[in-house]
Parts: structure tokens; C-alpha cells; sequence
């Protein structure tokens, strides 16, 4: 016999960003506890609101299923003695088996007999199991901050205000927090009354009764359902941004959607000013024409159905013309500042007290800058756009505008540069040093922004490191990891001819000149340790296969565009259609490695050739030497692939034709040194003893 189960836990307004994640973890732990627990069960529904969380399971069955489990004791020379009696040791095997010692019985396994037991266990009803299951489960949940309220001890993500429990259409003897479940639901604060819930069955449609739309996905769709009637009618292009769209979903029980207006004269500031007042503060969608432009309205969604929806509008307009009001004054007030006083005043603003002001960074940044554009020989207007830019990309940050609104920094930087004179190249540039600002985002459009990101990034990451801040485990505080994967994606796409080693040394540098708290070549080994990760990271996100990745890795990393040709060029012989022949191309490849580990030099003697095999071997080496380093340094790895896999056949008969561990060892010394030399040359392109067949 099978029963439905519903769990649902009442709560105080959960804050929107946590929702989601309790509704699956919930639903996660119970399915671990159901498992462990040995009962069968059907699908199982998580349901969320930002007073609920709740959890169907399908067709649960009303008892355990009876288990029957062989364990392994010790081998029957420690089990018995010579006489044939049982041993302490197979004692304590019964007893901790829970079984008698005349049903202990002997196996054998990989020619050993083994003492082995049996031990059954009986299943028991499903109903005794889970008052102390639902309760250890709710216990066991973790949020990102919890509270502990009235005289209670428990700590949740807010205070349990109800339960509901029920197995079938029995209430489950549930008690939390001082809280006893029953079968009593609660329905919208204003538009609802309690819900009785007779069956898990009815749960969602009862509720739906009482103005609450417990299903995550249907709620969803009443509100970009609403969102977009209300384009339809009007002939707006609604932003429905992800984030803020997953925002109004947990913040909502009953999802209706409404537009407003606002003067016009609002426009005269930059839109991403007013679309950050719209969604940061207010929560509201910003409606769009064709063009992208912003239009002087704006669509939001209530917590309830649309009786009187105008007088809820009229008060969504009131309460955005004060922000937006709030906005123009900032931003007419930022107008007075200049940067060169912008930028003194950054001297009063502490970025780290180990690694000084914000001033101090924007010094840093425009000497790793002048560094990089020296390196990579750029033309002069160029650089003098990088220098510009480097030096004041942090003045925005004292402004007021940034100061209500962090999220706009740069952006805001972009707008005041322009007014204040700056060329285009360089207010651009203080806006897109920031990006990528997240995973996904886009490069900077332009070498100057690119190059002031990168010296940014870089500055941020070796001077966190320069101190011991160095992310561990889920501790990211700075978003070093954030910053390298930045850096990755900027060196790539710009095909910039530099290293990582030549980055981060250079901010060294310029830190050393300050004075570094730690050996600079510890930093450098926990850098590499550090963008070795985030390297492999990139590699995965581009799909490659684990054993792959981990081929090209070992051959290094620091050279981020021949890595990427690498990975490439192996993916393209691991995956392409000739799969047999390049399987043999890396076996031949192995076999020359790994002999090529007991070489003593690299030191080839002509002299001591004793096979025409070897002669020939090492002047095919020598003819393909040269395209083979012309393509690694074109960063065409297939064609130095292709070069050394030129080699296959004459390595194969090399192997055939030549004892290697030859009895005279100048013999022996110098054909492995002639493996040693063509084994350098593989590995450049990858340990290929890591791919997996």
C-alpha cells in the first residue's frame, strides 16, 4: 500500500534570494532520507513561497523494504583456530553482526576463505519512522544566515510559524520549535483565510483557493504571462532580467502585473541610472522601444489580484518619483566634481590597510599598465589612452551616485569622463575595465580597456596573495577567483603576447617596490597553483574531456593561447575520425617518454649509432625540428602535432630494430638520449600518458 506525504513549514517572509535554495534542499535531503530509509516512494514536488516551503512525495509505500545484507569477516586462518573453534575474533564478527556464531559460514574470495554473516532486518512502518526523520531532516537544513527567535533554541532561516504534515490523510505526530503539525495551512495574509488540508492531494489547488500559487513554475508563468500581455497592449519591449525576475517570483504569493508612469524629464539622466533606481530599489521591470531606449514607464508586480490595481500603480508612481527624484539630485551634485578632485579624494578612502588607499591601487594599476603596454610595444596613442585611463578609472568611486548605486561604478565613471572632456577611448575605458564582471559577461570592446582590466585584476589578485589573502575552500571574499577568470578570458580573446607569468611577475614588480610581506617566489608558486585551476576551469567550460585537459595541463599552462590551440589539437585526435591511428601515434609517443626518463643527457653522439634505424630516426627528428617550434610559435599546436606525428612509424621500427638498455652504456646512454630529445619535444604538447582510452 502506498500513500502520498506532505510536509510544508510555515514561515515568517523569507528574503527572496534564499527561497529557491531552501525549496531544493528540502526536497534533496528528504529523497537522501527516503533512501536511506529504505522506503519506496514516486516523484517527489517541492513547492516555495516566501512564507512557505513544502514537499510532496508520490505513492510512498507504508513500510520499509526488508533488507538482507552479507558481511565479510576475517579470513578463516585468523576466524578459527587449529582445532576448529571460533576465534575472539569471529566472535566479535557475530556479535557486531548481531548473529549467532553457528551461522557464521566461510567463502572464498580470490583464493582466501573468508568468514562471512548474513544479518536480516526487517522493515517496519513507514508512519514510526518519520516524526524523528521530518524533524532531524528540518533540523539539519542550513541558510546563508538563520535566526533564533522568542525562547527557542532552534535556529532556522526565519521563525516556523506552522506545519503541516500529513501521510495521506493521517496528521503526522510532528513537533519543531515548539510548533505541533497538523492539517491547517495558511493562505494570503490579505486575500486568503486558512486552508484545510484533507489529502496531500488537494494541497496545491486549496491553496490556490486562498490566493497563493504554491508552484514555483506556474507562479513564474502568471507573472511573464502578465509581463507580456501588457507588451502586447502597449507595444513595449519589457527587460525581464533573470535575477530580477527570479527576485519578484520568491516575493509574490499571488503574482499580479501592473504598469505605471513617471515625468518624462527623468530621461534627460542616463537611463542605467534610472534602470538601477527601477530594479535595485523598487523591484520593477523598465520598459524599452525597439531601439533599446527607455521609455517613461515602468511594469511591476503586486502581491495580490487586481481589484483597485490603479491606486496600487498611483502608489508605485509616488513612491518611484521620490527615488528617482533622490537621483537627479546626485547626479546633478556629481556634475561639480572634478576628477582631478575626485581623484584626491581617493587618497581618504582605505582599499585594504595592508595594501594602502584607493589612491595607492590607482597608482598600482597605471604602473602595471605602462609595464604591459611597453611589453606588448603598442603605438603611442594607444598608450597614452591606457596611461590616461589607468590612472583615473577609480574616481567614480567617490561620487554620490556610486555611492547609493555600487553596481554603476564605471558606468557612471564613463559619463562623467565624457563630460569632463575626456576622449572617448578613455571613458570607455573606465567603464569596461571592470568586465567581465561576472561569468558570461563580455571582454572590454577595446585594447585600452582590456589592458586596464587586466592590470587591475592582476593588482587585485597579487596583492591579496602578496598578504596570505589567498581563497580557500568556498572563502572568496575579494572575488580573486572572479578577477583570474577575467583575466583568462581577456588574455584569450585579445590573443595579447603575454604570458601569465610575465602578468602576475610585473605586478610583483610593482608591488616589490612597495615592499612585499611575503618571498616573491612563494606568491608566484601559490599564483601558478591558483590560475592552474582556473585555466582548467575555461578548458571545461569549452567541453573538453577531463583526461584531456589534464594532458595538456601538464605540458603547462602559462601560455594561454597555445594551451587553448593544445587542447584543441588533442581533443580534435582523441575525438576525430581516425581515432585508431592517432591511438597509435600516443602509444608510440609513451613508449618514447617513458624510456626517456632514465636518460642521464640530451647529448647525442652520431659515432655511437650502431643501427641504420637510429640515424634515421634522428635525422627525421631534425628535419621536422624546425616547423615543429615555428608552429608552437605560430600557437598552431595541430601542425606541431602533425610534425611529431610524422615520427610514428620510424619510432615504431626504432623499437622493433634497437635493444635500447643496450649492455655498453655509451651505447645505451646515447639512445636514450636520442628518446630523451624527441620525448622534450612531446611534451610540449602534452603528457599524453594521461589520456584515457
Amino acid at each position: 500500500m502506498t500513500r502520498d506525504l506532505l510536509l510544508e513549514i510555515g514561515l515568517e517572509e523569507v528574503p527572496a534570494r534564499f527561497v529557491r535554495g531552501a525549496m531544493d534542499q528540502l526536497k534533496e535531503k528528504l529523497k537522501k532520507w527516503l533512501e536511506q530509509s529504505r522506503i519506496h516512494h514516486g516523484a517527489v514536488h517541492a513547492y516555495a513561497t516566501p512564507r512557505r516551503l513544502a514537499v510532496i512525495v508520490k505513492d510512498m509505500a507504508d513500510k520499509q523494504t526488508d533488507m538482507q545484507e552479507e558481511a565479510k569477516g576475517p579470513s578463516r586462518k585468523i576466524a578459527q583456530d587449529s582445532e576448529g573453534n571460533w576465534s575472539k575474533a569471529a566472535l566479535g564478527f557475530a556479535r557486531s553482526q548481531g548473529v549467532e556464531p553457528d551461522q557464521l559460514y566461510f567463502k572464498e574470495l580470490s583464493g582466501v576463505e573468508y568468514v562471512y554473516a548474513t544479518k536480516s532486518s526487517i522493515g517496519v512502518e513507514s508512519s514510526s519512522l518519520l516524526p524523528q526523520g521530518l524533524s532531524s531532516l528540518v533540523s539539519s537544513m542550513s541558510f546563508p544566515k538563520n535566526m533564533r527567535w522568542g525562547s527557542q533554541e532552534f535556529r532556522f532561516v526565519r521563525p516556523i510559524r506552522w506545519l503541516v504534515a500529513l501521510l495521506g490523510q493521517d496528521v503526522i505526530d510532528l513537533e519543531i520549535a515548539g510548533v505541533t503539525a497538523g492539517r491547517v495551512s495558511r493562505g494570503h495574509r490579505t486575500l486568503g483565510a486558512d486552508a484545510v488540508i484533507g489529502d496531500p492531494a488537494e494541497y496545491v489547488e486549496k491553496l490556490r483557493e486562498q490566493h497563493v500559487i504554491v508552484d514555483v513554475e506556474e507562479r513564474q508563468a502568471m507573472i511573464v504571462s502578465g509581463i507580456r500581455t501588457l507588451m502586447a497592449d502597449k507595444d513595449w519591449h519589457v527587460s525581464m532580467k533573470e535575477d530580477l525576475l527570479e527576485e519578484v517570483l520568491f516575493l509574490v504569493e499571488y503574482p499580479t502585473a501592473l504598469h505605471g508612469s513617471f515625468d518624462p524629464l527623468y530621461l534627460q539622466i542616463p537611463q542605467e541610472v534610472l534602470i538601477t533606481s527601477m530594479r535595485e530599489h523598487q523591484r520593477y521591470f523598465p520598459v524599452m522601444d525597439e531601439s533599446g531606449k527607455l521609455l517613461p514607464h515602468f511594469v511591476t508586480v503586486r502581491n495580490g489580484d487586481s481589484r483597485s490595481i490603479d491606486l496600487v500603480a498611483r502608489g508605485n508612481e509616488k513612491v518611484l518619483r521620490a527615488r528617482l527624484s533622490d537621483a537627479k539630485f546626485f547626479y546633478e551634485e556629481d556634475h561639480k566634481l572634478t576628477i582631478d578632485h575626485a581623484m584626491s579624494k581617493l587618497c581618504n578612502v582605505v582599499y585594504h590597510e595592508e595594501l594602502g588607499t584607493v589612491s595607492d591601487k590607482a597608482d598600482r594599476i597605471a604602473a602595471v599598465a605602462k609595464r604591459l603596454t611597453q611589453q606588448l610595444q603598442l603605438d603611442e596613442q594607444t598608450s597614452s589612452h591606457i596611461q590616461r585611463a589607468a590612472s583615473i578609472c577609480k574616481f567614480d568611486l567617490v561620487s554620490q551616485m556610486v555611492y547609493e548605486f555600487p553596481e554603476l561604478q564605471g558606468i557612471m565613471g564613463e559619463d562623467y569622463a565624457k563630460r569632463a572632456g575626456e576622449s572617448e577611448d578613455v571613458a570607455i575605458a573606465i567603464n569596461e575595465h571592470y568586465q567581465p564582471r561576472f561569468a558570461g559577461d563580455h571582454v572590454p570592446s577595446g585594447v585600452t580597456g582590456a589592458i586596464v582590466s587586466l592590470a587591475d585584476k592582476i593588482d587585485t589578485i597579487v596583492g591579496c596573495f602578496s598578504i596570505g589573502i589567498v581563497p580557500t575552500g568556498s572563502q572568496d571574499p575579494y572575488a580573486l577567483r572572479r578577477s583570474a577568470a577575467g583575466i583568462v578570458q581577456i588574455m584569450l580573446a585579445f590573443g595579447f603576447k603575454l604570458e601569465l607569468t610575465d602578468l602576475y611577475r610585473t605586478a610583483l614588480t610593482v608591488h616589490d617596490s612597495r615592499g612585499l610581506k611575503r618571498p616573491a617566489d612563494e606568491i608566484e608558486k601559490d599564483l601558478n597553483e591558483f590560475f592552474s585551476l582556473r585555466v582548467k576551469n575555461w578548458l571545461s567550460e569549452q567541453g573538453y574531456r577531463y583526461d584531456v585537459i589534464d594532458a595538456v595541463m601538464a605540458a603547462g599552462i602559462s601560455d594561454l593561447q597555445l594551451t587553448a590551440s593544445r587542447a584543441a589539437a588533442v581533443a580534435a585526435g582523441v575525438n576525430g575520425n581516425d581515432k585508431a591511428s592517432f591511438k597509435m601515434t600516443v602509444e608510440a609517443f609513451n613508449r618514447v617518454s617513458n624510456l626517456a626518463g632514465k636518460a642521464t643527457t640530451r647529448s647525442v653522439d652520431r659515432q655511437l649509432f650502431q643501427e641504420s634505424i637510429e640515424q634515421e630516426l634522428h635525422d627525421a627528428w631534425l628535419s621536422q625540428k624546425e616547423a615543429f617550434r615555428t608552429a608552437l610559435a605560430d600557437k598552431d599546436a595541430a601542425a606541431a602535432l602533425q610534425s611529431l606525428s610524422s615520427l610514428k612509424s620510424l619510432i615504431n621500427l626504432y623499437f622493433e630494430s634497437v635493444m635500447v638498455m643496450a649492455e655498453d652504456e655509451g651505447v645505451r646512454n646515447n639512445r636514450l638520449a636520442t628518446l630523451a630529445i624527441i620525448a622534450d619535444d612531446i611534451s610540449l604538447v602534452a603528457d599524453f600518458s594521461k589520456l584515457v582510452w
